[in-house]
């Protein structure tokens, strides 16, 4: 660290050698190449110009010290760990959610017993929305595509068997308002396990992005409102979840709305700035939260960008909580981020094409440096994956952890001229959008007036543009289009007694229950969102209670306000 400290200059090319370099280039260019290339066809899916060839002329500026360094320290372009996956190997983390509790509880020990290493749990949309499995607006939803989850019960069944004190646990509760209750749940349990705290592991997504971006819903909280939730849930598991990451940043879904690879990251870190700047207005040191916070990231199918872009994530990071946080710790230094490769890369044409393009992004990811790894399931694109997709996709990481041995040494792609020189050009396009955002009052503004929404809706309808005209290229959908017979799928079905499993769950608690302290838990609370306090103890009363999720979300709903999206 103490050279990286000194800042020395590190510069590795030869000014009289570059120019030999670049004019022995031209000649290249003209006598052999004729010329023939337009330099300007051709650019990455961020609109990154792409040379034909890459020199060291390219990154004739590059300080070995400063702009890349070593693995482990800054600018932890390399990776935040020293040894990286010499050390340890990401998590194989996939993604299981249907039916009811008792039903994911056996899609998680399926995967664990084949080698999964960490859980990750998706919600149905009502539990995600905040709705109880026997509320009308849950009906007919419950169990789809994720878990059904109403009450502490719930979590204990999801959990059962599973031993959180060694297994990490990620919960993909999207929104703030659906995180602070289910996070809740989750230390109530433990608790109830007699687990210590300190010994649980996890994350969750926790992003008021979802809520009021991407997402949609008819009762939507007010951006405020959900941004404050946000970074309650982040403030209390900093003082009593040491372990535990209480926000993963949502490149992800940003990504799969209609984002390019640098609006992705610069919007995360965005929120990232507006959350450190928030939880300092509370009184909180910038170590004191900065160790946990964590970032999702989205990897699609331009190869070299995807890897540029989580290298450039790192660096862009660093100097954020060095320089504008002054962050001591050296663990508040890191970016650290999941991957999941892209969904919405799927197609249901040739669905077995999907297995090399999740392959592909997993690699990617591999390259890039992440700490945990989802790769969809090749018949994602039609509902939940079978036993045998998800299976598919856990051989896919463990092929890429022990066969193809590029997890053996750090950063491999480091000093190629065309990744340094995309790296440097992703990490000053992401600093560029966060000046935009600020320039603009802010996330949490940019949020309210409706920028944002333009932002991801004019991306969304230009890709579609580039599919339907055929520019952008989909293998067996436009280019070369699947015909003759059709790739026979064994489709996933969701338990079709899900829903009414889950209402007599509840009309059962809801009959043994104290009823009276139930009440007066959510009064409690309803005092206290007008307060300028973090809610989670006062959420956390109201589970042990057995209050309900979609009970204590009302309570949100009726004491914050709902919110119009801005769509003008």
């Amino acid at each position: 660290m103490a050279a990286n400290n000194a800042k020395q200059h590190t510069k590795l090319f030869d000014s009289e050698a570059l120019k030999q370099v670049e004019a022995e280039k031209k000649r290249w260019l003209e006598q052999t190449v004729k010329n023939n290339e337009a330099e300007d066809a051709y650019s990455s899916d961020s609109g990154i110009p792409v040379k034909l060839l890459y020199t060291p002329e390219d990154i004739k500026d590059f300080d070995y010290m400063n702009d890349l360094g070593f693995s482990g320290e800054a600018p932890y372009v390399r990776g935040v760990y020293p040894n990286m996956y010499r050390g340890r190997l990401f998590t194989v983390r996939q993604i299981a959610g249907y039916g009811t509790p008792e039903d994911t509880n056996e899609r998680f020990k399926f995967l664990l017993n084949n080698g999964a290493t960490g859980t990750s749990v998706v919600l149905d949309l009502p539990t995600i929305r905040g709705y109880d499995s026997d509320d009308p607006e849950a009906e007919g939803h419950v169990g789809a595509a994720g878990v059904a989850i109403d009450s502490l019960e719930d979590v204990e069944a999801l959990y059962d068997g599973i031993p959180i004190d060694q297994v990490s646990s990620n919960i993909v509760t999207h929104l703030p308002s659906t995180t602070v209750v289910i996070l809740s749940m989750f230390v109530a349990m433990a608790e109830k396990r007699g687990i210590p705290l300190e010994k649980l592991s996890g994350t969750n997504q926790n992003d008021f992005l979802m809520e009021t971006t991407v997402g949609s819903s008819l009762e939507v909280l007010p951006p405020k409102a959900s941004f404050r939730l946000q970074c309650d849930a982040i403030e209390y598991a900093s003082k009593n979840l040491p372990r535990w990451n209480p926000v993963s940043y949502n490149g992800y879904n940003l990504r799969e709305a209609g984002t390019t690879a640098v609006q992705e990251v610069a919007v995360a870190l965005a929120n990232a700035i507006a959350t450190s700047e928030e939880l300092i207005r509370r009184g909180n040191k910038i170590d004191d939260f900065a160790r946990r916070l964590s970032f999702f990231w989205n990897l699609f199918n331009d190869f070299f960008e995807e890897i540029a872009k989580c290298r450039a994530s790192r660096l862009v990071y660093h100097e954020i909580m060095s320089e504008r946080f002054n962050a001591q710790h050296p663990k508040s230094h890191l970016m650290r981020f999941h991957v999941q490769t892209a969904g919405i890369t799927l197609t249901k044409v040739e669905p077995l094409n999907n297995i090399a393009r999740s392959a592909i992004q997993g690699l990617a990811a591999v390259l890039g440096g992440a700490q945990s790894l989802h790769i969809d399931s090749y018949d994602e694109a039609y509902s939940a994956p079978t036993e045998e997709a998800a299976l598919i996709s856990i051989r896919t990481q463990q092929i890429l952890q022990v066969e193809t041995n590029v997890t053996n040494t750090v950063d491999p792609l480091a000093g190629s001229y065309f990744v340094e020189n995309m790296t440097k050009e992703m990490a000053d396009r992401i600093r560029a959008y966060i000046a935009l955002i600020e320039s603009k009052g802010g996330l949490v503004a940019c949020v309210e007036s409706g920028w944002l929404h333009r932002e991801i809706a004019d991306f969304a309808y230009q890709t579609q543009q580039e599919i339907e005209s055929g520019q952008r290229k989909i293998v067996g959908l436009n280019y070369f289009p699947a015909g003759g017979k059709k790739t026979e799928v064994n489709v996933f079905r969701y338990p079709e007694d899900a829903e009414r499993r889950q209402t007599e769950k509840l009309k059962k608690l809801r009959e043994r229950r104290d009823n009276a302290k139930v009440e007066e838990t959510l009064k409690a609370l309803r005092v206290r969102c007008h307060e300028d306090t973090n809610l989670m103890p006062y959420i956390k009363a109201a589970v042990e209670a057995y209050a309900t999720l979609g009970e204590i979300e009302e309570v949100f709903r009726e004491e914050f306000g709902l919110w119009q999206f801005p769509l003008v």
